[in-house]
């Protein structure tokens, strides 16, 4: 569930840009290569959740740590320029992204490892 909370924050965060005025202008070059980095860190969250109800517990286990570790960072670093007055919105998402990506850490760090 968290890695769908995740997701659905990543998809507000790029419907709010439509919204705002100014946002081409923030993004000055969207190359090719630019939206496969973003089609891959989309698809990401759903995988995890697929994987994290496949995958044997301690691989489950290490693979929530170490990729909720790494989305984590990226969602404290990459932000759009969006516009001061807007950046309320994108605190927000941005919280709630931190929250859920510090919850899958936690739970996996905690969860009791089978072997």
């Amino acid at each position: 569930m968290l890695w769908s909370l995740f997701e659905f924050c990543m998809i507000t965060v790029s419907t709010v840009g439509n919204y705002i005025p100014g946002m081409e202008e923030a993004i000055p070059e969207t190359t090719p290569e630019f939206i496969l980095v973003l089609a891959i860190g989309m698809l990401v969250p759903p995988i995890m959740a697929f994987l994290s109800l496949t995958l044997k517990d301690s691989i489950n286990r290490w693979l929530n740590i170490i990729v909720g570790i790494v989305f984590a960072g990226l969602a404290l670093v990459i932000r759009p320029g969006f516009p001061a007055a807007y950046l309320p919105s994108l605190i927000v998402i941005a919280i709630v992204e931190i929250v859920a990506m510090a919850l899958i850490v936690w739970y996996a760090w905690k969860s009791k490892q089978k072997a």
